[in-house]
């Protein structure tokens, strides 16, 4: 695609501060109208005073009216301008995420295993990670399906779908950003996912239709016993013994009521995030596969769009949550049977939608998923959508990069195998571009294998379950050395091969924490076991001699290299792999730099 996505951002956000501009000026206008309503209230108030009671009783309402109006306006006019203030804040946060300035981003840490495969080796999580490069989701539910993702390959028909959906939505910027904007003005939380499910597994209470019937006439007889109490008709005494009696019957029924209060307390903010984000799903008229199942997954039972019945909900628990204002609730359940009124709608609403309702937080969590693989799509206008393949082992790209590094810094390479037993070692200097060259090979598989684009000019991979042992650590706590570190990581990793699993192996200097002798012959006895269990490997290290295995294994073993140039004691890396095995080692003179005689 032939675009700037900077060029893209700064038009974005011109137009929106072009349109917050003309909020503010229509806020402060609609102040002013609000200010001129109250002094013209007054004034008209002051020539009828003399006139009738009728009169300045109308003007009065009229004026009161006419407040409620401008501020149910001004009200708008707030929520469209802090929306407009979270696309701002979209767009310039993509701004320095273009050069790679995302560190100040959430990191995922909270999803980060104890133990994985390769989570720790490729940066998945944490500063500078993958995760944080990648995440727009804003609610937990997307945060955990990107997480789940990134750390599990799914099957090739759901990556395939995948690429289908992100390549649809890639170029629908602002699509994408409203979602987002929508989402960060309450984000949804698996805690309030879980209160309304307890609500819905809960039994209902209070269904017989005869409440249904008491929630109408009740009313009519406290309000019609206070109309005659006003007018005089009712006497003080009367009219008191009648205001308990409502409020103990009212009142009667708030401690079971209470309790279903108490799991939809509060969540109204949420339910406004999850109406206007479902909204947003609906709207769009995309075709793919994957976006329609999405759709569909949100329709409720009755047909109704989900966005209407969940914005009911929200009107519904706005209304219970009138319980919050102790005054407002005391006189609305004593005259109107506030309570039982909500539960019954509440009841209603349940009916309807209870099977619908778990799959909405879903559809959010698989929509933000979507939209963050189309951003990075759309942020990476070179990368490319990889080809899966069908067969047990295959790997081929061409100019791979490691996502992460700056694209005028990176230097990229192209790199296949193809089969199983195979093993290849890539031997080579200090520095020289080992350890980023597998990192970038094992980044882009995973970015393969959940559906997004790769950085790379052409790639094909299989579907793999991929392992690696890079990044090896001792632990202190657990009295573990990085020996024995690696020991446990191996193992997982000789199990699964030994198993005949389908996995593709990326190994950094083998068995770093012993004698050069046991790391050898260790080294070499898990090459060969890999090739005879049918394994795919490849290694960097420095131990040249073990590029000599493949003239046991010619078929079996392919030996890469990547080398140094030294000028004048002076040390150059081009980064670049080649094949073969490296001839030029540069640790003799970086040692002699730092002042030991050799």
């Amino acid at each position: 695609m032939n675009y700037a996505p900077s060029a893209i951002y700064d038009g974005l956000i011109a137009k929106c501060q072009q349109e917050l501009d003309l909020l503010k000026k229509k806020k402060q206008n609609i102040a002013w109208l609000r200010l001129g309503i109250v002094i013209a209230t007054a004034l008209l108030a002051r020539m009828v005073w003399d006139t009738s009671l009728a009169y300045i009783i109308g003007v009065i309402i009229i004026g009161i009216a006419a407040f409620l109006y401008a501020v149910s306006k001004d009200a708008d006019v707030k929520s469209r301008m802090q929306h407009l203030k979270r696309l701002l804040t979209i767009n310039k946060e993509e701004l320095p995420v273009l050069d790679n300035k995302y560190y100040h981003r959430q990191t995922g840490a909270e999803f980060e295993p104890e133990v994985h495969p390769y989570a720790n080796d490729f940066d998945v999580f944490g500063k500078a990670s993958l995760y944080q490069y990648i995440n727009r989701c804003t609610s937990e539910q997307g945060k955990h399906l990107l997480a789940t993702h990134l750390l599990n390959a799914t099957d090739k028909q759901t990556i395939l779908a995948t690429q289908e959906a992100v390549k649809e939505i890639t170029p629908a910027v602002e699509w994408r950003q409203q979602l987002e904007a929508y989402g960060m003005a309450d984000a949804l939380t698996h805690e309030t996912e879980e209160r309304i499910t307890a609500w819905l597994v809960k039994p209902d209470i209070y269904t017989q239709r005869y409440w249904r019937i008491v929630c109408y006439i009740y009313p009519v007889l406290t309000l019609g016993i206070g109309a005659l109490y006003l007018l005089g008709i009712l006497p003080s005494t009367l009219f008191s013994l009648s205001l308990l009696i409502f409020i103990i019957f009212s009142f009667s029924f708030s401690k079971k009521i209470h309790t279903v209060w108490q799991l939809l307390s509060r969540i109204v903010p949420q339910a406004d995030t999850l109406y206007k984000q479902l909204e947003q799903v609906e709207v769009n008229d995309f075709k793919s596969a994957l976006i329609s199942e999405i759709k569909q997954s949100i329709q409720s039972d009755n047909a109704v769009k989900a966005s209407a019945e969940i914005r009911e909900l929200k009107n519904i628990l706005g209304r219970f949550d009138a319980r919050l204002n102790v005054f407002a609730f005391f006189f609305l359940n004593t005259f109107l049977l506030w309570d039982l009124r909500q539960l019954v709608s509440l009841n209603n609403w349940k009916n309807k939608n209870k099977h619908a309702l778990p799959n909405w937080f879903d559809a959010i969590a698989k929509t933000e998923l979507l939209s963050s693989l189309a951003t990075l799509s759309f942020n990476n206008p070179s990368w490319i959508f990889p080809e899966i393949a069908d067969e047990h082992f295959t790997l081929a790209g061409e100019a791979i990069g490691h996502p992460l590094i700056p694209a005028d810094k990176r230097v990229t390479n192209s790199f296949s195998t193809e089969g199983i037993s195979k093993v290849s070692i890539i031997t080579g200097s200090n520095m020289g571009g080992k350890s980023t060259f597998l990192r970038s090979v094992g980044v882009n598989i995973v970015f393969a294998l959940m559906g997004a684009p790769v950085c790379a000019s052409s790639f094909k991979v299989s579907v793999v379950k991929l392992m690696s042992s890079m990044r090896i650590a001792d632990n202190l706590a657990d009295n573990t050395s990085t020996f024995y570190a690696e020991l446990k990581k191996l193992r997982t990793i000789i199990e699964s091969v030994n198993q005949h699993e389908k996995v593709y192996i990326l190994l950094d200097e083998i068995l770093r924490g012993t004698n050069s002798l046991d790391r050898h012959t260790g080294s070499k006895a898990l090459i060969k076991q890999m090739i005879l269990q049918q394994a795919v490997a490849t290694i960097a290290t420095h131990d040249v001699e073990l590029a000599q295995l493949e003239q046991d294994f010619p078929h079996a073993i392919s030996n890469y290299h990547f080398d140094v140039q030294v000028t004048n004691d002076e040390l150059y890396f081009d980064y670049k792999l080649k094949p073969g095995i490296c001839k030029s080692l540069n640790a003799s003179i970086l040692m002699k730099k730092i002042g030991i005689e050799l």
